[in-house]
């Protein structure tokens, strides 16, 4: 098993909140930075104050091409799917999340791991 959380040296806690005001949120590191960082989604889900309209939240990044591409990764209704677990899903930043359709609040939580080579 993957270690992850607190107990994994060079992990730290990442959220970001998309609503209709903040449609989207991009995951960047500072380029100078050597190390090796990975985002890993754990889970996406509604909070207070979120109609019951479906929820679309894409992933947009880069292909092997360089080409932008937007996946989306959650759709969330709260009367039937508030909330999705995305089990460490991992991501290498620069990576933008999107709010596609819907009004939110939608919350995306993870780990941002970093180590060194």
């Amino acid at each position: 098993m993957e270690p992850h959380g607190p107990a994994c040296p060079g992990s730290v806690l990442f959220g970001c909140e998309l609503t209709a005001n903040t449609k989207s949120y991009t995951f960047q590191v500072d380029q100078e930075d050597d190390s090796d960082h990975i985002l890993a989604l754990s889970v996406v889900c509604l909070s207070d104050g979120a109609k019951d309209e479906c929820n679309v939240v894409e992933v947009v990044g880069r292909n092997h091409e360089n080409q932008e591409i937007a996946v989306p990764v959650a759709n969330l209704k709260l009367s039937c799917q508030p909330l999705l677990n995305l089990d460490n899903f991992k991501l290498q930043p620069p990576v933008t999340f999107r709010l596609a359709a819907g009004s939110g609040p939608v919350h995306l939580a993870g780990w941002h791991r970093i180590s060194k080579d």
